[in-house]
């Protein structure tokens, strides 16, 4: 096995101190049956011990204990199970604090909305608990048209009941389409004469040009938010912010939380100060913006600085499967209203830019990302990442990903096999809109969405994510859709596709490390690596597959430190 640096460094203090008749003790022992260490070189062991935010001994209970001092904390399992942390592969983490003040309009089982006219009746109330003013405007974000008992969007002249004399803006679940009242769109001068942007599409009334309100990707930039809360901009305004939406993640079990939507240097510079202040109880992988890194006023590192790292750079090339703007190559078979026979959709920036990113960027020693749910935007990328690595002897370990990666095709995981690309799936499809998706794409497209055996046969890495907060961060129930690949109709969608609890396991935990390069320091329970854990309430190796989701997070330590406790 290779040996990292710090566990080289570990390994030497131990060495050191034995040589000299001293025994290092511990902060905290952990022991019990069920310790899975997700080590390959170690699967299981009895006890872990650890020594400010380094894990120090992994093995039987006798060697441990003998690091046992008058102040050492022992945990005693029990039946509980210790796993590394959970890591987080893609998500966008201060939505889960603006989450906690803001108006739900998703379905059940995130929240209560099952028809248009309760999102009418509920935003309507909100209105008058907040007693928001005449004129300001009122945001509020998940409404689901594929779990709306009337299969469509909500339009502008079902916002119109809520309020006139307010501009109401709701945003789609996938946050890829918002739906604006009559007074919204006049705010924003939004037109029959206005024209579709690039990458975007403003849905029109039946037989004529009126826009109805439903405006899908860019087209949702031509909104005038108004006091619609846009983004904390300082390190003040973002401090409460980031602390609330770790402390959701904690509750899941995650210690390394991904910023992903291509933060700015501002936000950066932001967030770095808020760390700096007081650390954070979770490290944070921030994705940052092209333009950022490649000016020079953002920098891509190898390790974190008061845990914030930049990790990477996002790009965005086309929509959402569950919004039915994924850009495919094969038509929908069920696409939008008014969409023609051969619609696949439409990339949501121009392919030859970001090609010529791509290029830059990986040329540049960064990885990217890249927002790709269907298979004509893969495409796209893959081959952008084939000209950046042409004619490089040795091939550079890259590690770009493919975020979400949906609608793939089986010659395209070849690719990123080839390539060194890490495919990230949002696995919770599956479950979310596995039945919206047999409609949209047919049976057998739809049983290939998030294609781990695909990725497993071919022997590359892959991880899994929730995209919180499309969904939120439960990483247990992640975990149990990508093994059991059951939609909300109960129907198993692609069992060849199915992973095994070890495998899905891996993907949150070694492979995410690995996505991040930081497989040397996290997602094992292995000497020397960080002392990010998550204890659970059974093992989830040993229990009943369909019984996954139910097991309870019991205890979240970050760094050494407990930051969750049921």
């Amino acid at each position: 096995m290779r040996m990292s640096r710090l566990a080289g460094v570990v390994l030497t203090l131990l060495v050191g101190l034995s040589l000299n008749g001293c025994q290092p003790t511990a902060d905290t022992i952990f022991f019990g049956d069920n310790i899975v260490t997700m080590d390959p070189d170690q699967p299981t062991v009895e006890a872990v011990a650890v020594l400010g935010e380094t894990i120090t001994a992994a093995g039987s209970l006798d060697d441990v204990m003998a690091m046992q001092g008058d102040h050492t904390r022992m945990v005693d399992l029990g039946a509980n199970a210790l796993l590394p942390g959970f890591i987080d592969s893609h998500s966008h983490f201060t939505g889960a604090g603006r989450a906690l003040d803001a108006l739900s309009l998703h379905s059940p089982p995130v929240g209560d909305v099952t028809n248009i006219d309760e999102l009418v009746a509920k935003t309507r109330r909100w209105i008058d608990e907040k007693e928001i003013p005449p004129g300001e405007t009122v945001s509020g974000g998940g409404y689901d048209d594929s779990l709306l008992e009337e299969g469509r969007h909500p339009t502008r002249y079902d916002l119109d009941r809520i309020s006139t004399e307010h501009p109401i803006i709701v945003r789609h679940v996938s946050g890829h389409l918002s739906a604006a009242n009559s007074l919204a769109l006049a705010n924003s001068d939004i037109t029959a004469d206005t024209p579709d942007p690039e990458g975007g599409h403003i849905r029109r009334v039946a037989g004529s040009n009126e826009p109805d309100g439903v405006l899908e990707e860019r087209a949702g930039r031509l909104l005038s938010r108004g006091g619609g809360g846009g983004y904390s901009q300082t390190a003040d305004d973002l401090d409460e912010l980031a602390r609330k939406s770790v402390s959701v993640y904690n509750g899941y079990g995650v210690t390394t939380i991904q910023w992903g939507g291509g933060t700015s240097p501002q936000m950066i510079r932001a967030l770095r100060e808020v760390a700096a202040r007081e650390p954070l109880n979770a490290d944070i992988a921030v994705y940052s913006s092209a333009r950022g890194i490649l000016d020079d006023s953002v920098h891509y590192e190898r390790t974190y600085t008061n845990g914030v790292r930049v990790v990477a750079v996002k790009l965005l090339l086309d929509g959402s499967p569950q919004g039915r703007t994924a850009w495919v190559t094969e038509p929908y078979v069920e696409g939008p209203p008014l969409a023609s026979a051969d619609y696949v959709s439409y990339p949501t920036m121009e392919p030859d830019s970001l090609k010529a990113l791509v290029v830059q960027v990986i040329r540049k020693g960064v990885p990217v990302s890249v927002h790709c749910n269907g298979d004509a935007a893969s495409d796209v990328y893959l081959d952008g990442v084939e000209e950046a690595i042409a004619g490089m002897d040795p091939k550079p370990d890259h590690r770009s990903v493919i975020i979400h990666a949906q609608i793939m095709r089986e010659d395209q995981m070849d690719r990123v096999a080839e390539l060194g690309v890490v495919p990230s799936f949002f696995s919770s499809h599956v479950f979310y809109w596995g039945d919206w998706h047999r409609r949209s794409f047919g049976e057998e497209r739809a049983s290939n969405i998030s294609a781990t055996a695909w990725a497993r046969d071919r022997g590359v890495h892959y991880t899994i994510h929730t995209d919180a907060m499309v969904v939120p961060p439960n990483m247990m129930r992640a975990l149990s859709i990508t093994v059991n690949r059951k939609t909300r109709s109960d129907y198993v969608l692609g069992p060849h596709q199915r992973a095994t609890v070890m495998e899905a396991l891996n993907a949150l935990t070694l492979d995410a490390a690995y996505q991040y390069f930081e497989e040397d320091t996290k997602g094992s329970i292995t000497v020397g690596k960080q002392a990010d854990f998550v204890i659970l309430g059974e093992n989830p190796l040993t229990v009943d597959p369909a019984e996954l989701e139910q097991i309870p997070i019991v205890e979240t330590i970050s760094r050494g430190r407990s930051v969750y406790q049921r």
